[in-house]
C-alpha cells in the first residue's frame, strides 16, 4: 500500500507532520470514513528518544502516517525547521476535536485498550459531552500479550464493529508497536493516545493551559507523579535538549554556508 504523502518536518530525524490540528482531524476523518488502514502516533520527548535508541521502533515512527507534535519541545522545534505556523496537536485535543466532528461524517469509535473502570467513567463523559457520538465499543486489553487466536477475534471485532477509528490505550512504545503490527488488518484509523483515557476519565488531572502552552507539562505532571516519571525525564530530556540543539546549529550552517555560496 502506497504511504499517504503529508507534509513533514524531520525531528531528530523523525518525519513530524507539519499540519495545523484541525487539519491532522480533517486528514483523520478522511481516512476514517473510507475505512482506511493508517497509524498515528502521538510523539512527544518520550517517544523519540525511545525511537533514537531503539532501531526497531525507529521503523514503527517512520513507517507511521502522521506524526503528530504532542509537547511543546517539538513545536518549536518545527517553527524553527521552518513550519511556522505549526501549534501542538496533543492526544487530549485529539480526541476532543474527533468527537466533536465524527458525528457530522458518521464516523463511530472503538476505544481499545487501558481499565474496565476508566473506560466506564470515559463513556459517561463522552455520552454527555457529545450526546450524538457513536462509540462502536470499548474493550480493555489484558497486560499480558493476546495468543494468536484472540488476536484474531480481536481484528474480527473492530472490523465487524464498523469503527472508522480506534483509540487505541497500551502506553509507548506497547502501543505504537500494537499499531504497526495492525497495519491493513483493521480497517481503520489507529491512533494511540496513551495516558489521555485516564485523564478524561477524570483519574489524573491535566496541566492547565498557561502550563501547557509554556512547555512545562512535564513539570506538572511530574510533580502529580515524581516517583514514576523522574527516572524517564532524567534519561529522555538532557539528550533530547542535546540532539536538537545539534540539529538546529547544524541546519543553520547548511543554511548560512548555501546562502554565502550564492554570493
Amino acid at each position: 500500500m502506497v504511504k499517504a504523502v503529508v507534509p513533514t518536518r524531520k525531528v531528530l530525524d523523525f518525519p513530524i507532520t507539519a499540519l495545523r490540528l484541525n487539519e491532522q482531524i480533517q486528514t483523520i476523518l478522511q481516512w476514517a470514513s473510507e475505512h482506511k488502514s493508517k497509524t498515528v502516533c502521538v510523539a512527544n520527548v518520550h517517544m523519540l528518544m525511545e525511537a533514537h535508541w531503539n532501531p526497531e521502533f525507529a521503523g514503527v515512527l517512520k513507517d507511521a502516517d502522521i506524526v503528530t507534535p504532542d509537547g511543546m519541545p517539538l513545536v518549536w522545534m518545527m517553527k524553527k525547521l521552518g513550519a511556522t505556523s505549526q501549534d501542538r496537536v496533543a492526544g487530549l485535543d485529539i480526541l476532543a476535536s474527533v468527537c466533536e466532528s465524527a458525528p457530522k461524517q458518521n464516523v463511530s469509535l472503538f476505544f481499545l485498550g487501558s481499565q474496565k473502570q476508566i473506560l466506564s467513567g470515559m463513556r459517561s463523559k463522552l455520552k454527555e459531552e457529545y450526546p450524538e457520538l457513536n462509540i462502536a465499543a470499548m474493550e480493555p486489553l489484558p497486560f499480558r500479550p493476546l495468543t494468536e487466536s484472540e488476536d484474531e477475534e480481536l481484528i474480527k471485532k473492530i472490523n465487524q464493529s464498523g469503527a472508522g477509528i480506534v483509540f487505541v490505550s497500551l502506553g509507548c512504545p506497547k502501543q505504537e508497536k500494537w499499531m504497526s503490527e495492525h497495519k491493513d488488518k483493521i480497517h481503520a484509523v489507529m491512533i494511540g493516545l496513551g495516558g489521555a483515557f485516564p485523564v478524561y476519565a477524570g483519574l489524573q488531572k491535566r496541566a492547565p493551559r498557561i502550563v501547557r502552552e509554556s512547555g512545562f507539562e512535564w513539570l506538572y505532571r511530574w510533580l502529580q507523579e515524581p516517583r514514576r516519571l523522574w527516572g524517564r525525564y532524567t534519561k529522555t530530556i538532557p539528550p533530547f535538549m542535546w540532539l536538537a540543539m545539534k540539529q538546529l546549529m547544524t541546519t543553520n550552517y547548511s543554511v548560512s554556508n548555501s546562502a554565502s555560496n550564492l554570493k
